[in-house]
């Protein structure tokens, strides 16, 4: 009623459109905070304006449906290259376009990855692709890409299918997440010594790429950023986010598994959260939470954030509230996924309804964590 007072006051017509151009600008900026009601609503105009901005934005990441490749290689001397010093080894890459001419692209692949590097965990490790801008083809899908993580089946393609959901899931919650990618990738040994093998991988969106999509900018790793020193909301999304999916294995000021973006240099840095192999609702056999949290099992959720004002709280329950139908969707339209993982997958996802949805359960799982964390914090062993 107040808009509409001061606009009625606004009679100098000039001066009307300038109050709108305000308004809309005001209405608009909070980039941070999930917004489900204007999604059912959206007009022609709006969804015009988000087909432009998809344009300019990375296709290999605007496209849900499953990427075809061929990955070409000696990987008998890639697999092998698993140390420190890890070398780059020639590739190509191959799928069919749009118009159903196959395209092959020069690159050089690497093994990458901490835990996963090592073949006692992973017989197949990720993957870091670095494409060759000079043999670039014009109009393909890699045309803004230079480096690319793949994230490989490992052990067990069901993982894989597992982590990449979790992306998705943090996609519905924020912009300010990582976008990946769906492939089936057939890996050809160039040697024909290793039989070939056709399995499901996907792509993780580039930090910087993240970042500038996000209109803002990479903090350098060597700036020490406290848990509360980040922007409050993302904050408590990202927090809450983790104790649905399971996940004790981040760390903001360690920068563990944990990316800082800062829209502006006086701005507070916005957290943004990646490999999630370690969750519980992915649950991977090699995965154990560290004993200094002291509980059994990944599957254990252990809330990890700090604590925050009721009405962020509130804020936080109620966009995970209004996303539920789209988070659950993730799972039940996910075809590759097995019945099995789907139906233990939504169990996860109930017990953690059923906490935010009952306050009694809330504040002593959550808050009264949070609250304690905030005085003696558990610090994990190696991440000091």
């Amino acid at each position: 009623m107040l808009s509409l007072t001061l606009f009625r006051l606004t009679r100098d017509p000039a001066s009307r459109w300038v109050y709108l151009l305000l308004v809309c600008v005001v209405l608009s900026w909070q980039p941070g905070l999930a917004q489900p009601l204007a999604s059912a609503g959206d007009s022609a105009g709006a969804q015009e304006a988000d087909a432009g901005r998809r344009i300019k934005e990375n296709p290999l990441f605007t496209n849900d449906e499953v990427l075809q490749l061929k990955l070409t290689t000696d990987y008998q001397k890639l697999l092998r290259d698993r140390g420190d010093e890890r070398e780059y080894h020639p590739a190509t890459l191959s799928y069919t376009d749009s118009t159903g001419a196959t395209q092959t692209l020069d690159l050089k692949v690497m093994v990458r990855g901490n835990r996963r590097r090592d073949p006692r965990v992973c017989r197949f490790p990720p993957i870091m692709l670095n494409f060759i801008r000079k043999t670039m083809p014009k109009g393909t899908i890699f045309a803004k890409v230079n480096k690319v993580k793949l994230v490989t089946h490992c052990i067990n393609e069901d993982y894989v299918l597992r982590e990449y959901l979790v992306y998705k899931l943090y996609n519905i919650i924020t912009d300010q997440s990582f976008r990946v990618r769906l492939c089936q990738v057939e890996y050809v040994d160039v040697t024909g010594n290793r039989k070939t093998e056709q399995r499901y991988a996907f792509m993780i969106e580039d930090d910087k790429e993240m970042a500038t999509r996000n209109k803002a900018k990479l903090v350098p790793a060597k700036v020490r950023v406290r848990m509360d020193k980040t922007e409050e909301r993302a904050m408590a999304k990202l927090a809450v986010f983790q104790y649905m999916i399971g996940n004790t294995d981040w760390s903001v000021p360690f920068r563990h598994n944990i990316d800082l973006i800062s829209t502006d240099s006086l701005a507070a840095p916005i957290p943004v959260p990646f490999d999630f192999d370690y969750s519980g609702i992915v649950s991977a056999p090699y995965a154990t939470p560290p004993p200094e949290l002291g509980i059994p099992s990944v599957k254990k959720r252990l809330y990890r954030g700090y604590s925050f004002p009721d009405n962020i709280y509130t804020e936080v329950i109620n966009t995970f509230n209004s996303y539920k139908t789209p988070i659950y969707a993730v799972y039940r339209q996910c075809d590759p996924l097995s019945s099995s993982t789907l139906k233990q997958s939504l169990k996860y996802l109930d017990s953690f309804y059923k906490t935010i949805n009952k306050p009694k359960k809330f504040k002593n799982e959550i808050v009264r964590v949070g609250e304690k964390n905030e005085g003696a914090y558990v610090t994990v062993k190696g991440l000091k």
